[in-house]
């Protein structure tokens, strides 16, 4: 029988897909952006991990607050959950298990090591969650910044992934809010981290600011019973990462202002503020972890006036990685955003189909917060006009599972034109869920 060895890392490819006409006096210029990672390739010309290094490094944090016991199934569930997860760690994996109370108590390996994933290590490691109980208070700030310590300790060496998994069911009452922005800037960058609500007595905005700042996922997982299940997709796709420290690296020429930089899908996540310079006229925004994997971003820039007939180009946009040895990035892909002024309407008024498109999710994801916002305040009218703009979005864009969610929420009258009326009951549960994937998109059909 023949032998096959997998890839060692994923190809990059980066796709443009604009509109390049602009009318006389034309300014603003919109693109999308899909970068794809497909494996068949090989991390020829990638930096590649310090020899002996870990393929990846993880922490999980499982919230083990006196709540957690109210009721009980929350925490057999976290237990549960975790050594599924941990079952789910490939070989040579470095790991380690977090306790998180109003303090963080690294429960195995202990002394402020990683373990490396083996038989051996995973059965220690689910005997010590079988000794894991509820008491304390949340302060997931001391959480995070212990799992920093551990994925940067010499265990993680090398390690081309270092990623966290965070579930709490509360929440972050034992510390001042400034403690838990303090921890995620001290992170930010460090390590990836998916963030998971169990229940519906945690905060959406913390959850989701923790995925945010991190560059992970956030979700709910209203009943215990689905934790099992969620964790081991979420070690799954952890495991599939093979490059980590991706940035979109944006170039714009002598008078071109950049109006921002967003990830529209698989989610919107507005990465304008998270710029950092990269010499004259560049600067990176970061993307995390790539495995096996396409995402889309949405680029505006306004560029300066210009007579029919002159082009530009507006902007390039690379995909890099850094040199470990601190040398010269890498750059894996680029495409190239152009500008052409032309006298032709036709071709000047067009909208792209993939802009298009992106607007108006990216619109879904406001409007629903908006109408969630106002019904939480009284506002009854306001939360009817801009829930039912989000169900005609979500029925436009053929956003089929946001539509369902909306379904828990309004009744639909005619979804074509946003008539809907507020439900008179909403269950917690449904209008947690709804906040917390309002920022799931579905992509363009190209």
């Amino acid at each position: 029988m023949a032998n096959f060895s997998k890839p060692t890392g994923p190809q990059f490819s980066v796709d443009v897909y604009q509109n390049e006409f602009l009318p006389e006096g034309g300014r603003d210029v919109n693109a999308i952006v899909t970068v794809t990672a497909i494996g068949g390739g090989t991390t020829a010309g990638l930096p590649q991990p310090a020899a002996g290094g870990r393929s990846a490094a993880v922490v999980l944090m499982l919230d083990c607050s006196g709540s957690m016991d109210y009721p009980a199934t929350k925490m057999r569930g976290a237990r549960d959950a975790a050594a599924a997860a941990i079952d789910t760690l490939r070989d040579g994996t470095a790991f380690a298990l977090v306790a998180g109370t109003h303090v963080a108590n690294e429960v195995y390996p202990g002394g402020g090591r990683l373990a490396v994933a083996d038989a051996r290590t995973r059965a220690e490691a689910r005997d010590a969650l079988r000794g894991l109980s509820a008491g304390g208070g949340t302060a997931i700030g001391t959480w995070l910044r212990l799992a920093d310590r551990l994925l940067s300790s010499a265990d993680a060496a090398g390690a081309a992934i270092r990623h966290g998994i965070l579930l709490t069911d509360g929440r972050n009452e034992h510390e001042a809010p400034a403690d838990l922005r303090a921890a995620l800037d001290a992170c930010a960058g460090r390590f990836t981290c998916d963030a998971r609500g169990v229940g519906t007595d945690w905060e959406v905005e913390e959850v989701k600011g923790i995925a945010r700042a991190l560059l992970g996922t956030a979700d709910i997982v209203a009943d215990p019973a689905g934790l099992t299940a969620d964790f081991t997709t979420m070690m799954e796709r952890a495991m599939d990462k093979e490059v980590a420290d991706v940035a979109l690296r944006l170039w714009t020429p002598v008078g071109v202002e950049i109006g921002f930089v967003k990830q529209v899908a698989p989610t919107v996540e507005d990465l304008t503020a998270r710029r950092t310079e990269a010499g004259p006229r560049a600067g990176d925004y970061p993307t995390g972890s790539w495995g096996d994997e396409s995402r889309d971003y949405h680029v505006s820039v306004r560029v300066p006036q210009a007579a029919v007939g002159q082009e530009m180009l507006a902007a390039r946009v690379s995909l890099i990685v850094p040199d470990p040895a601190g040398g010269t990035p890498v750059t894996l892909s680029q495409g190239l955003v152009r500008a052409v002024w032309t006298d032709d309407m036709v071709m000047s008024t067009a909208i792209n189909p993939q802009v298009a498109h992106y607007t108006g999710q990216a619109e879904l994801a406001d409007v629903i917060q908006q109408g969630l916002d106002a019904r939480k305040s009284g506002d009854r009218d306001g939360a009817t006009a801009k829930l039912g703009r989000a169900v005609q979005l979500a029925a436009a864009s053929g956003n089929a599972d946001t539509a369902k969610l909306l379904s828990k929420v309004v009744d639909v009258v005619d979804a074509a034109t946003g008539t809907v009326r507020l439900k008179a009951k909403v269950a917690e549960a449904d209008e947690m869920t709804l906040e917390t994937r309002s920022t799931k998109t579905v992509r363009v059909k190209k």
